[in-house]
């Protein structure tokens, strides 16, 4: 009978400890895919995830592959049941995913646990396409590390796991090199490296270019962050602080909308208190850009249209960094077309009659626009309006509904009536959306603004004065514009959980978490064409164009590989004790016209060396077994590698 042959180390099973490895690296790269997917799909990947590792740690024998066929059949019928496509970012991670689970059940040998160890840094990179934030970067280094471990248990299965650690560790920071350079010198370019499809930007949040009731309310009870703000000296105060987006012209009885617009030459203005500011802004897939009323300055490539919305070439789908300027106390404005000014004062044909009389009344006398402006504020000072987050439903005449039944709404409501009133009364308005307020962090002094700060409000135009910004919320809740909305809604209305009073400490750890984000954001994630070219400056290279920049990169990669390989040769060169010990071993085998084969391991060697000395046996086992123990088991004792030495020089071959 013939010896069977050995498996090669890639056909050998997977022991329990490398499948748990594999097992906690996928859970770690797709427990955020997990929060993002139907929670009916979450399960399933931990049910695949959880039916193999009781598959392994039972030795029950692995399911056929028509059973895994047929699973991920149904895993894409039910995935195109939930998305209706199986195109498009989302769809295309939900199912990569899923054959994550299929692929560790099928999984056999070392070959196949490699596929998936591969599988998992694929699986790490796409949470990138998501979010980028430090939380993010904690948690794929951890997966990388777990990763890389796990590789090299596979390939050294006796070692302990501490020991395959460290050499997954060792292996990252001789890698972090070789990263930092690619990031520093890399070739940049405006934009994303990559197409992303339109779905990877669906659940972007912020100001719509429509406003309804129970727009803004809800966009209010959001934490996220809009954007941030770092003034130059002294910034405005929250009173001041009214952050221009779009401007609503059109209204059909319940919602304002943009309407026609175009861009406009920009005269810049004159007045005092010029505000000088850099601002952070979040992705929206909007083309406007948020700048304090009145803009001095335009950002870099920016336009502004003929309503003053500054707005971007096209839609912002990564965060933007740019500078700008406004003014505290502007000029009178340019008149306005008489085109605008027919459109500023546009109604539906019919509804909100009772408000339509109250207007009606305010005009009576001839009395000019000033005049009804003030009797407007008047009554909303007086008319003892509510504000709340809650608002209640309105009928078809929202307007009528909310001044004189409801008579409580959020900011869309006031500007909504607001405006209305005014054109009834014949004074040409416009609703205004943006942000207002502001919080300012102790820790960097950056104002953060958050989608909670989405406000309304109203501009009339004024003759000789151009259009004057007017904010109903602020006249009958002043506590809006100067406390903020915790302070201004009733007493029961639901906050977001960080604007509540009582959590004080809480927004204090949220500040300095914060402030460090704004840095990274800006340093790392912000590190653009211009920040990368102000480098090259620094460090002496002029004209930096990708040739140049390639060049450099190649350069300093080719000078750490040939670091790091002379520093493997030199390990190399100067071979520990218990590898001197083996080569003296091999040598000595050698002489006797045993020469150890290049592809031969330690065991195989041992073997063939046994059975041509038989009377040396007992000493090459013996001598065989202290090497494997000593260079793949847990760390050897000086007394065994004592011993080892010893076999070796004691050894006679006859």
């Amino acid at each position: 009978m013939t010896a069977a042959h050995p498996l090669l180390p890639e056909q050998r099973a997977i022991a329990p400890r490398e499948l748990l490895g594999l097992i906690a690296s996928l859970v770690l790269v797709a427990a955020p895919h997990a929060l993002r997917m139907p929670w009916w799909l979450a399960l399933a990947v931990a049910g695949l995830y959880a039916w193999r590792a009781q598959l392994g740690l039972s030795g029950a024998k692995l399911p056929p592959r028509w059973m895994l066929l047929l699973v991920a059949v149904l895993a894409i019928a039910a995935v195109y049941v939930e998305y209706r496509t199986l195109y498009g970012r989302t769809t295309g991670i939900v199912l990569l995913v899923l054959f994550s689970g299929l692929k560790l059940i099928e999984m056999r040998t070392h070959r196949d646990a490699a596929v998936v160890a591969f599988l998992c840094y694929f699986l790490a990179m796409t949470n990138l396409l998501y979010t980028q934030s430090i939380a993010t970067a904690l948690l794929l280094a951890v997966a990388l590390l777990s990763t890389t471990a796990t590789l090299v248990s596979l390939t050294a299965p006796q070692r302990p796991a501490a020991a395959n650690l460290r050499t997954a560790g060792m292996l990252l920071v001789h890698a972090a090199p070789a990263a930092l350079v690619l990031f520093l010198l890399f070739p940049r370019v405006q934009g994303p490296l990559w197409g992303l499809p339109q779905d990877a930007y669906a659940a972007m949040t912020g100001l719509s270019d429509s406003m309804s009731p129970g727009t803004v309310s809800q966009l209010a009870q959001s934490d996220a962050i809009a954007f941030r703000a770092e003034f130059e000296g002294q910034p405005p105060s929250p009173r001041e602080r009214y952050w221009r987006g779009p401007v609503l012209w059109d209204f059909d009885g319940r919602t304002w909308r943009m309407g026609a617009s175009w861009i406009d030459s920009f005269d810049t203005p004159r007045g005092a208190g010029p505000y000088d500011y850099v601002v952070t802004l979040e992705p929206h897939n909007r083309s406007w850009m948020f700048v304090l009323e009145q803009v001095a300055r335009l950002p870099a490539r920016a336009r502004i249209t003929h309503d003053g919305m500054v707005v971007s070439p096209a839609p912002l789908r990564a965060r933007l960094r740019y500078d700008a300027s406004s003014l505290a106390l502007p000029e009178p404005g340019r008149a306005e077309r008489p085109g605008s000014l027919r459109r500023a004062l546009a109604l539906p044909d019919a509804g909100n009659p009772r408000a339509r009389a109250l207007a009606a009344g305010w005009r009576e006398g001839g009395a000019d626009a000033q005049t009804i402006l003030q009797r407007a504020l008047g009554f909303f000072v007086s008319g003892g309006l509510g504000y709340t987050l809650e608002p209640p439903l309105l009928g078809p005449d929202t307007v009528d509904d909310f001044l004189f039944d409801t008579r409580e709404g959020f900011c869309e409501h006031f500007s909504s009536a607001f405006v209305y009133l005014m054109r009834a009364a014949g004074v040409p308005a416009r609703v205004v959306t943006g942000y207002q307020g502001g919080e300012v962090n102790y820790v960097d002094r950056i104002i953060t603004v958050r989608q909670s700060d989405a406000h309304a409000w109203a501009e009339v135009y004024l003759a000789g004065r151009g259009w004057v910004r007017v904010d109903p919320t602020a006249a009958a809740v002043p506590g809006r514009v100067e406390s903020g909305i915790a302070r201004s809604v009733r007493a029961g209305d639901s906050l977001p959980l960080l604007m509540r009073p009582q959590l004080e400490w809480l927004r204090g750890l949220r500040a300095n978490w914060e402030a460090l984000a704004h840095r990274w954001n800006v340093w790392v994630l912000g590190y653009g064409v211009e920040r990368q070219r102000d480098l090259m400056l620094r460090i002496g290279m002029r004209d930096a164009d990708w040739r140049k920049l390639t060049a450099a990169m190649a350069t300093i990669l080719g000078a750490f590989t040939l670091l790091l390989l002379a520093w493997s040769l030199r390990r190399f060169a100067r071979p520990d004790r218990v590898q001197r010990a083996w080569e003296a071993f091999a040598r000595k085998l050698a002489r006797g016209g045993l020469v150890r084969a290049p592809h031969e391991g330690p065991r195989d060697f041992a073997r063939r060396a046994a059975e041509r000395l038989p009377a040396a046996r007992p000493a090459i086992e013996a001598i065989a077994e202290l090497y494997l123990a000593a260079r793949y088991g847990r760390a050897p004792s000086g007394e065994r590698i004592f011993e080892l030495e010893r076999r070796v020089r004691s050894l006679s071959i006859a």
